[in-house]
């Protein structure tokens, strides 16, 4: 057995001098025994020599210098990481990246419509911290149909309330494609994806990229999202055009208009599309030119403040004719959401939905740090989200969706349970198209063709294919729904509750997700606030609906409401009073920049245009 620093030491040229010997072996086979095998280890050794020569005299990369040649096998093996460890290495359980073996193959029986049914029994440790069940009923019911809809936007029968209300409803399915964008997807994706969700009578959300002619071409319900660059409905300059908006929003296969707020992967970043990967196809759906830099802002530029927002939403719906407007975000500062929905109240101006974007939640491409440690999850946005509109008493006037790695009907039933009255998925609609989650989707490599612009590679997505493919698994994971509500003596979705949901504390303990998370009654924040949680009773005071930042209580708000001022228990935090004056200091001086470093990754910064693009007489729609 050779020592390790022998090895170290005595390998490193080991495959280069084995090349040169190669060769020079060769040179008198030649001569001796003319034929193709001697020319061809020739060949090839001489081509080793030269790798080997460059990889010695290449300053990039330290381990070519000391293992000339031999040194690339570990960039391949490390290049082949992610296939090895999820074909051969990966339990079917073990904690996937995101998702598990076991999730990943439900889906794509579920999307082929071959038997889902497991031998033996769970897989899972139920003992373990964490474990979530449902539980059953001694009564189960008998449900006719698992295709649960819900109306969006009011229901056709009912009196409208409030400032500029929807006059056009959405029949929803419980069960939508989430925001993927065409750019982000291949046009053979977004064409399945649309066909499937036009077989199964669901609806498509466009992502922030615009309605491209692959959104149309099959007719499928679309949920048009519009984000910070408009597109779509832009100027040249990239402020909101509202003659572009009109014109799209009316077209009868737009069903409703989101406004997208933050994204769960990456809230509060923009973007950039370079201006090479800018093609004709998705300039004209973009609405910008052709080679150019796409910029998406960090903020919007059409509202400034939360009013200006609900002014704005009236305005979309005025301007669509009527069709649900609503917006999507992912929970950062509880203030902000809470001046958004003090604007509600102070206008009478409410969205006709909201969806709850999860931390967790897929895209194509996102800073490690915001991917792993920005915004709120799923779980806690959507109870706040949830609670705050019961307890400000507009949760009647607001559906509200979620998103954020739901794969399976258990997580449907979950996100139900905890306030949600549909959900959406990016990455399970990607996985019935044969996503393999070989996370290249920034590449351009996708290896089939879903997460591309690749003329040759989305070939390999087959529309015909793979639409069934998309609606099969839409179908089979409501049926699967639909069994958990009749073991859970249940008829629909909205009968879900944090009642339901059991979690584990530990292998002693067990609790409801009722007493874990609990509801708050109906117009509580307003008229019993001293007695809510600490999250409404420190920062509910901090909120203005006429800014975003917080707000600071006036002496007049501290003598209306002493309870601002009182510390809770052991002093964390003190008051909504110090809090505000925390958040609101001033920044101390600091150094001028030094560094002349430019970060190679670095774009230029897209910031939304200064001020608010708000016409005048929209405050009074």
């Amino acid at each position: 057995m050779f020592h390790p620093h022998f090895v170290a030491t005595h390998v490193r040229y080991t495959t280069f001098a084995l090349s040169v010997a190669a060769a020079v072996v060769s040179l008198p086979w030649m001569a001796l025994r003319p034929g193709a095998w001697p020319l061809v280890i020739f060949l090839l050794a001489c081509a080793l020599i030269a790798v080997g020569v460059y990889d010695m005299q290449q300053t990039r990369h330290a381990i070519l210098r000391n293992y000339p040649i031999l040194g690339h096998m570990r960039f391949f093996l490390e290049f082949i990481r992610p296939e090895i460890r999820q074909y051969f290495i990966e339990g079917d359980i073990e904690k996937g990246e995101p998702f598990t073996r076991a999730q990943r193959t439900v889906v794509y029986q579920r999307a082929k419509g071959v038997p889902d049914v497991r031998p033996f029994g769970t897989k899972l440790d139920v003992g373990a911290k964490g474990y979530e069940w449902i539980n059953h009923s001694m009564h189960p019911t008998t449900i006719d149909s698992h295709d649960f809809r819900i109306w969006i936007g009011g229901r056709p029968d009912t009196p409208r309330v409030g400032v500029s209300p929807c006059t056009k409803p959405y029949n929803a399915s419980v069960f939508n494609i989430s925001a993927m964008s065409f750019g982000a997807l291949s046009a053979n994706a977004i064409l399945a994806l649309n066909l499937g969700a036009k077989m199964g009578d669901f609806a498509h959300d466009t992502g922030e990229g615009g309605i491209s002619r692959y959104h149309r071409e099959h007719g499928g319900d679309l949920i048009w999202e519009i984000g910070s660059g408009y597109f779509g409905c832009r100027n040249p300059d990239g402020s909101f055009s509202a003659e572009r908006f009109a014109e799209q929003a009316t077209n009868a296969q737009v069903k409703m208009v989101e406004i997208k707020l933050s994204q769960g992967a990456k809230p509060g970043h923009g973007g950039i599309l370079p201006g090479a990967k800018v093609t004709a196809e998705i300039a004209a759906a973009r609405g910008v030119p052709e080679g150019e830099d796409c910029v998406s802002p960090s903020a919007h530029s059409a509202f400034s403040t939360p009013v200006e927002m609900m002014h704005f939403i009236a305005r979309l719906r005025e301007l669509s004719g009527g069709k649900p407007v609503g917006f999507k975000l992912c929970i950062g500062h509880i203030w902000e959401w809470f001046g958004i929905v003090k604007a509600m109240l102070e206008t009478d101006i409410t969205p006709d939905y909201i969806v709850v974007d999860g931390a967790e939640g897929g895209t194509g491409a996102a800073p490690i740090e915001f991917a792993d440690h920005m915004g709120a999850p799923v779980q806690e946005g959507l109870h706040l989200v949830h609670n705050t509109l019961i307890g400000v008493g507009l949760r009647e006037r607001i559906k509200i969706g979620a998103a954020g790695k739901v794969i399976t009907s258990f997580d449907l039933a979950r996100m139900f349970a905890l306030g949600a009255d549909w959900c959406n998925s990016g990455r399970g609609f990607m996985m019935a198209l044969g996503c393999i989650q070989a996370q290249v989707c920034h590449t351009g490599f996708c290896p089939t063709g879903i997460t591309t612009q690749d003329p040759v590679r989305e070939k390999a997505l087959v529309v015909s294919d793979k639409a069934p493919r998309v609606a099969q698994y839409h179908a089979n994971t409501l049926h699967a729904l639909k069994e958990l509500l009749q073991a859970a003596g249940l008829m629909h979705p909205d009968q879900l509750s944090t009642h339901h949901i059991v979690r584990r504390i530990d292998s002693a303990r067990i609790r409801l997700l009722s007493a874990l998370m609990p509801t708050v009654e109906r117009r509580a924040i307003l008229d019993d606030l001293q007695h809510q949680h600490n999250v409404y009773r420190l920062y509910w005071p901090l909120a203005d609906a006429h800014n975003f930042a917080p707000h600071v209580p006036t002496p007049e708000e501290l003598q209306y409401n002493p309870d601002i001022l009182r510390p809770t228990v052991g002093g964390r935090p003190a008051s909504a009073v110090q809090i505000a004056e925390s958040l609101t200091r001033r920044r101390a001086p600091h150094p001028a920049p030094v560094s002349a470093i430019v970060p190679e990754q670095a774009k230029s910064s897209p910031t939304a245009t200064a001020g608010s693009q708000v016409p005048a007489d929209w405050t009074s729609s």
